[in-house]
């Protein structure tokens, strides 16, 4: 794995799970890419060391209300602490690890 795969290892370590809720809009071509996006990232960062959640936003509505979804697509990052929120179709892939901590 060259320096640009390394943890941040401030923020997580090797071993740490990542519970992760996608939060989309049905089947529009913004959602299915954030899907993939998301998908691909995880396996390729977080292999075997994750849990994805995919919410239909229009099918959850309370679950949409309870973690206060403002914008979709969003992920949230419930663990490892601290939770934290991401929006878009995460095709940047630089601005995704950052933001699940894995870069600087």
């Amino acid at each position: 794995m060259d320096d640009g795969n390394q943890l941040n290892p401030e923020n997580s370590t090797a071993d740490e799970h990542f519970a992760l809720r996608l939060f989309i809009a049905g089947s529009s071509p913004v959602s299915v890419r954030a899907i993939k996006n998301i998908r691909d990232i995880c396996e390729e960062f977080l292999a075997g060391r994750f849990t994805l959640e995919i919410i239909d936003a229009h099918q959850q509505p309370q679950l949409v209300k309870e973690e206060n979804v403002t914008a979709i697509p969003m992920l949230i990052k419930k663990e490892p602490q601290p939770k934290r929120r991401l929006i878009g179709d995460f095709s940047d892939r630089e601005k995704v690890l950052k933001g699940l901590g894995l870069r600087y």
